[in-house]
């Protein structure tokens, strides 16, 4: 899939209902983010539907399509996702590399896929049905993981690169996961950065989060930290993401926080764009 393929999103932020009036009046916003499954794709929120009117970018995140899973996806949550994609006039949509349920029960949580060989023929199978029913491409994210798979063949970062080959699937990395991931199980960002096929990047997720007793919790309700952002400026260094997106789910700040946050994300990318054109 070539990289010129990939639109150029900019720089966004989650939008979420408790804030949707401040998303509106933040400067310089490219692009939002919107939760898939709180939205009907009948009825926007009227916020996003003057974000639409503006020509603001919409792009739907999925959290419950289970593409881990060892069954297939359900059909009825792949047409309500494309549904909402096409309502949205979404250039792309995003779910994760995660299952979310098995033997009929509901985990409540994005959990690890065994990154073996026969689990990437099935999440390879998996991805390209849903493939089939979007309207629009599909991006992967990796995920903050709070435990491993004994028996794991490839590290995260492997098991993307090996979905990219075999589907042409696109990515969405997230540094705080990244991030979380170091803390937590002790993997090297930069080396997992390395292995990734960036020229399949679609977008990059920011968030926040706090460290508890040795555990990093990518919580959503905290400031972005020093450390994510050095996650973010090795991604950089090694590419100029299409687009880069603030996640935040509650604990909201006041307007202008907020706008410091996304001013930050915008100084990691331009700090690299510089030293790029100085090469």
């Amino acid at each position: 899939m070539p990289s010129s393929d990939i639109p150029r999103l900019g720089t966004g932020i989650g939008w979420r209902p408790e804030i949707d009036t401040v998303v509106e009046r933040l400067p310089g916003l490219d692009w939002v983010e919107v939760v898939a499954e709180n939205v009907c794709p009948d009825h926007l929120p009227p916020s996003l539907a003057e974000l639409r009117a503006r020509g603001t970018a919409v792009v739907p995140h999925g959290v419950s399509l289970g593409l881990g899973d060892a069954a297939a996806p359900d059909p009825a949550r792949l047409a309500r996702l494309a549904a909402v994609a096409e309502a949205l006039g979404a250039p792309l949509v995003s779910e994760h590399l995660a299952f979310v349920r098995a033997g009929g029960l509901e985990a409540g949580h994005l959990l690890p896929v065994p990154r073996t060989r026969e689990a990437l023929r099935v999440v390879a199978a998996n991805v390209r049905i849903a493939q089939q029913e979007l309207p629009v491409p599909l991006a992967l994210e990796n995920i903050a993981a709070q435990l491993a798979w004994t028996g794991d063949e490839l590290t995260e970062a492997e098991f993307l690169a090996e979905l990219v080959e075999r589907t042409g699937v696109r990515l969405l990395v997230d540094v705080a996961n990244l991030h979380t991931n170091r803390v937590n199980l002790g993997v090297d960002p930069a080396a997992e950065l390395d292995r990734l096929p960036l020229e399949a990047l679609a977008y990059v997720h920011v968030a926040g989060g706090v460290e508890r007793d040795g555990v990093w919790h990518d919580t959503h309700t905290h400031p972005v930290t020093a450390p994510v952002l050095e996650v973010l400026a090795e991604l950089c260094a090694r590419t100029d993401p299409p687009g880069v997106l603030l996640e935040r789910d509650g604990a909201y700040p006041p307007p202008a926080e907020l706008s410091a946050e996304l001013d930050a994300i915008r100084r990691v990318q331009l700090r690299h764009r510089r030293e790029t054109a100085r090469v």
